[in-house]
């Protein structure tokens, strides 16, 4: 009663068959990506000139820190007088 029912004749399942081609598949062209030169100099000038202000600006905070601290301690012996 529980078990389940087979047909009598299963049907296979249904075969793919591709027709072969005689063409090859057309490619798309790739883009040409032109770049250039003055493009490429100015990207690596303007990230030379970004580094270096980045550089300058790390240099300026720590001395400034470093000033601070040299200030609070002469302060700090001041008080102590």
């Amino acid at each position: 009663m529980f078990l389940p029912k087979y047909p009598d004749s299963p049907t296979p399942p249904p075969a793919h068959t591709h027709a072969p081609s005689d063409t090859t598949p057309a490619r798309r062209p790739v883009p040409q990506i032109s770049v250039s030169t003055g493009a490429v100099v100015t990207v690596l000038v303007g990230g030379v000139v970004l580094t270096a202000l980045l550089a300058a600006v790390a240099v300026s905070a720590i001395s400034v820190a470093v000033a601070a601290v040299v200030l609070r301690s002469m302060l700090r012996d001041q008080r102590h007088r």
